[in-house]
């Protein structure tokens, strides 16, 4: 019988310690590491690239990006690529963009790599849900910010 009892103790002892590390001291409160962008730190002004991925930039003037993979190159399995860019566009472009996706301040700065901050154009960040499909195609998803007063076009964009 105290052979019994004990064990009891003992399983229920146990049992309580791992459901409490299950769930994190009690708190029920989930970690997640968030993918940090990877790259090689290279500033790029080549437009190629970025008009063969989000072919509603048109012909852009020039551009000032950089790209690299999300995550750790230790996990298996294909890539996620990343690019942030700042891209001038003719004036005509911009209204044709501002007309079509009607974008409004969200007052919001886009979340570009530390390499790219300084290109960034002061002014409002002009957004919308509708201008972000715009540049959202063959399995790249993008956030887009006009900046109509410097004509400049910010992608930060995913994709495999």
């Amino acid at each position: 019988m105290r052979f019994t009892r004990l064990t009891a103790v003992l399983l229920c002892a146990v049992l309580t310690a791992g459901c409490q590390s299950l769930w994190n001291g009690g708190t029920n409160v989930r970690t997640t590491d968030v993918a940090g962008k990877s790259g090689t730190g290279e500033l790029r002004t080549d437009l190629e690239p970025l008009t063969k991925r989000f072919a509603a930039l048109g012909t852009p003037e020039q551009a000032r990006w950089m790209s690299g993979t999300l995550g750790s190159d230790r996990a298996p399995g294909p890539s996620t690529y990343w690019i942030d860019a700042v891209i001038t566009l003719p004036e005509s472009k911009i209204d044709e963009l501002r007309s079509a996706y009607s974008p409004e301040s969200a007052g919001k700065t886009p979340d570009v790599v530390d390499g790219l901050r300084g290109e960034l154009p002061d002014g409002s960040f002009l957004t919308s849900d509708r201008l972000d499909q715009a540049f959202s195609a063959d399995k790249w998803f993008a956030k887009a910010y006009l900046v109509p007063a410097d004509r400049a076009l910010v992608l930060v964009a995913t994709g495999t």
